[in-house]
């Protein structure tokens, strides 16, 4: 499909896998709309010059009437739905603002891509963490949404939204569960990868604040674009709206071997410091997905092997972080 000259909504875009994205549109020839948020200065969406070759619209997700102006005054043909509170210890602390941001964002923006009846395409995006601590991996698109803890209840919840307007309004709706995404833009330092990048740049040891066991899939943040746009293109065919798509490399990596593969990236010789026991509170141990739908039914694998994308993912930061 080709995306020149379309109006396309990307919530979230300010945000690390978001602004991705947009640029990617922008580069395809989309005229990319964003609405209007508070924007940390220091983000790629902004210093890397995205956010003034888009679209910016007063748009609040919560408010519904705001997000159906929005999507019928710029004739919206496509939508990303990024916008969401992605931080698993900030959901534990501030459950509220995180169903409100997660769970009726979506709703809102659905029911308004519905009354207008001119968007073509509504990619949804969910977690892997929307399965919940399962017996059985990987996860499979068809394994159920067994979420517990605030994070991931937001992340199924909207994905169950998502996947019900095409079930009962034949929505052109599909829904993505990433694994974990990487690479360069993430400003959330909670978040092990830039916050490891952080410490090598200060020259300091790297922090593990569990036992370093933990198990996850992670994927660069370019194939996660290029999975999006997959997923996209999919609802070409009607007979796939509603589906839900794991994407990953369907391989777990423990923490502690995550680290250590980003310090050789960044040529320290240098021992993580591990400060944490077992598995910290509203996490899951082990998590990871089986991507082989996506593969077989839409011709999407993942590019970039974990060493290449540890070692783009450096650069970009010890570029941001030497001023």
């Amino acid at each position: 499909m080709t995306w020149r000259g379309q109006p396309v909504l990307v919530t979230g875009a300010q945000g690390f896998v978001g602004s991705w994205l947009a640029e990617r549109l922008l580069e395809e020839g989309a005229r990319v709309v964003v609405p209007l948020r508070d924007v940390d200065p220091e983000s790629r969406f902004r210093i890397e010059g995205i956010e003034e070759r888009c679209q910016l619209v007063a748009c609040d997700l919560a408010d519904y009437g705001s997000v159906l102006r929005v999507v019928n005054e710029h004739e919206v043909r496509a939508v990303f739905h990024l916008a969401a509170q992605t931080i698993v210890g900030t959901a534990r602390r501030s459950p509220l603002s995180t169903f409100e941001s997660n769970v009726r964002g979506t709703w809102n923006l659905l029911e308004a891509c519905r009354v207008d009846g001119g968007v073509e395409r509504i990619v949804v995006a969910s977690s892997d963490k929307a399965y919940g601590a399962q017996d059985e991996l990987p996860y499979r698109e068809a394994s159920p949404l067994a979420a517990l803890y605030p994070y991931d209840v937001s992340k199924a919840a909207a994905d169950m939204i998502a996947r019900s307007y095409a079930a009962t309004w034949g929505a052109p709706v599909v829904v993505t569960r990433l694994a974990n995404v990487y690479g360069g833009g993430d400003l959330n330092w909670s978040r092990i990868v830039p916050d490891t990048c952080r410490a090598l740049a200060n020259g300091h040891r790297p922090v593990i604040r569990s036992d370093g066991t933990l198990e996850r899939d992670y994927l660069f943040v370019d194939d996660a674009v290029e999975a999006y746009l997959a997923v996209a293109a999919s609802l070409d065919d009607e007979r796939l709206r509603g589906r839900a798509w794991n994407a990953g490399w369907g391989e777990p990596v423990a923490v502690r071997d995550l680290v250590e593969r980003l310090i050789r990236a960044a040529g320290r010789e240098i021992e993580p410091q591990v400060e944490g026991s077992g598995t910290p509170a509203a996490e899951i141990d082990r998590q990871y997905v089986d991507p082989r739908a996506i593969r077989d039914e839409l011709g999407w694998a993942p590019r970039v092997p974990l060493d290449e994308g540890l070692e783009r993912t450096w650069r970009w930061y010890e570029r941001r972080l030497s001023g």
